[in-house]
């Protein structure tokens, strides 16, 4: 939509939700490349791949610790209420620093409240938030170098425990460094988590693992071949060559819609039935 100048270099890495029969993303958004500041816009859908957005960002930066931008969005619904984090970024985006997560809320996708820094000590992002409590406790995965970790928390803000869970694959397509894509899905054997992973020639692929619905720091499976890797000419070649990188999933009509960016530039959605995703257990 080259008309709205906030969102005419690139749109990709979006959030996803199913609520009330209509698919939600809050994607990820950028205009003039020279400033490359990301900006998050909504955009809802019926049937999961047909999408209308409106004309402006609905969540823009606020402070120093937002300077250059709100970048990669995740969305979990608990008790009614949807939270997202996000990867809040203090210094240019290739200076490789200034990533901290942070955390907000809305009901409407219109507006929004920050509940701020939530890690605010730890260099970090592709935090996601379990969509219900484990044991009485918040659950988040979260990305310290290179691995993904576990965090807990009694009230959203803040969070102990940490320790890894998944470490990269020596060897094989995700053996730099690995990343929660969105909020773990629950199943009837465990949680399901889509993430992606990075090999030494920098090309992002997808791929799942699966966690104990009662101990999600227990790793019950994981899939050795990528489920999804840059293929198609826009998954190929744009901003970031070679990425397929998501954010969100979400269940609907016995599949899952895996929402994702393509070479940092634009979005696209991929489906798998619900139980040939889980036949890697």
């Amino acid at each position: 939509m080259k008309s709205n100048d906030w969102e005419s270099g690139a749109v990709f890495n979006c959030a996803a939700l199913f609520k009330d029969n209509t698919v939600h993303l809050l994607y990820r958004a950028i205009g003039e490349y020279k400033i490359y500041i990301s900006r998050l816009g909504h955009a809802f859908s019926s049937d999961g791949f047909i999408f209308q957005r409106g004309d402006n960002p609905v969540f823009v930066p606020e402070g120093d610790m937002e300077k250059f931008g709100c970048e990669d969005p995740r969305m979990t619904e608990i008790d009614g209420k949807v939270y997202i984090t996000y990867t809040a970024l203090s210094e240019r985006a290739w200076s490789g620093s200034g990533n901290r997560v942070a955390l907000a809320s809305t009901s409407d996708f219109q507006t929004f409240e920050r509940h701020g820094i939530i890690l605010p000590d730890i260099e970090n992002k592709n935090a996601v938030i379990f969509p219900e409590k484990v044991q009485d406790k918040y659950v988040m995965f979260h990305r310290i170098m290179p691995d993904i970790s576990i965090a807990y928390s009694d009230n959203l803000k803040e969070w102990y425990g940490h320790r890894v869970v998944m470490k990269p694959s020596e060897g094989f397509w995700d053996c730099k460094k690995i990343g929660s894509g969105g909020p773990p899905i629950k199943t009837d054997i465990g949680w399901l988590l889509f993430y992606h992973g990075v090999d030494e020639n920098r090309i992002y692929r997808l791929g799942v693992a699966l966690f104990d619905l009662d101990d999600p720091s227990k790793l019950i499976s994981r899939q050795e071949e990528a489920i999804l890797e840059p293929s198609e000419s826009w998954e190929i070649d744009g901003d970031v060559p070679n990425v397929v990188f998501t954010c969100g999933a979400i269940e609907k009509d016995g599949a899952y819609y895996v929402y994702y960016g393509g070479a940092d530039t634009v979005i696209g959605v991929a489906t798998v039935d619900k139980i040939q995703a889980l036949d890697f257990t």
